[in-house]
């Protein structure tokens, strides 16, 4: 489980481990401690009173070479993102993933995947994605905000992601044949007919104020041309739908981006 969600608490784990009708965290504590005393886990910090727990650089290892997972070699511990301060919103992620699935799709997950266009020098790292083949995308993506950001840093955290969607590149190595293609489906999502869903996960602060958040983020990303629903961490995990506040439209997203000057 920790070298799919990175951090967690012993509470979450023991959603994963032991038998849905059990209390298993005294078993999972036990556990955890006699990783820590092989080196092969750690913690660095807290949500709340509960310790969060990350693997070591050793355990990470041990677990490739296990062959338990598909190789993730750029992969960090998470330790340093527990030592920023940054614990609680990792263990917010791992909610989102639990309530998501739990153990029925933990192996599908991976967490801080980046996304990157040098050429237009956007950057930026989606919280959790999802490998879940469907009939048109092979993925869908997943950003939480747990209540520390801005309601205008997170209308641009999300449109963001319409720029990734829409940037175009020329076809063939020099740029030299006269069609162009989206650049995620050329480079990233080969796989995929449409660009893949984007979940936006509100938590951190009073299900009225999310409420708020979830209104506020409708309407500040009315007219986006990429597929986005949004969902508050409460609703979620009480398995309430999705709301839907943009609709994929790659007509849209060509008009809107220019195409690329070829070379």
């Amino acid at each position: 489980m920790l070298g799919c969600v990175r951090i967690a608490t012993v509470q979450q784990m023991a959603q994963v481990i032991t038998a849905e009708d059990k209390e298993g965290r005294s078993y999972v504590r036990r556990a955890m401690s006699k990783l820590a005393e092989l080196g092969l886990a750690e913690t660095n910090g807290k949500d709340g009173k509960h310790p969060i727990w990350n693997l070591t650089p050793a355990g990470q290892k041990a677990l490739a070479d296990g062959n338990e997972l598909p190789s993730r070699p750029k992969a960090g511990t998470g330790a340093k993102a527990v030592r920023a301060g940054f614990g609680p919103h990792g263990v917010a992620v791992t909610d989102t993933i639990l309530a998501c699935g739990s153990r029925r799709s933990l192996t599908d997950w991976q967490v801080e995947v980046n996304h990157a266009i040098k050429e237009i020098g956007l950057s930026f790292n989606t919280d959790a994605v999802l490998a879940q083949p469907t009939a048109t995308s092979e993925v869908r993506l997943f950003e939480l905000d747990n209540g520390t950001m801005s309601q205008a840093r997170l209308a641009r955290e999300v449109w963001d992601y319409e720029r990734y969607a829409g940037h175009r590149v020329w076809e063939g190595a020099r740029g030299t044949i006269g069609r162009t293609f989206p650049f995620w489906q050329r480079h990233r999502y080969t796989r995929s007919e449409r660009f893949p869903r984007l979940h936006v996960v509100l938590a951190g602060k009073e299900e009225h104020l999310l409420d708020n958040r979830r209104q506020a983020l409708t309407a500040d990303v009315k007219g986006i041309a990429i597929a986005v629903w949004v969902n508050t961490l409460p609703r979620l995990q009480r398995g309430e739908p999705w709301y839907e506040i943009g609709v994929d439209d790659p007509d849209r997203r060509r008009e809107r981006y220019p195409e690329p000057v070829g070379r």
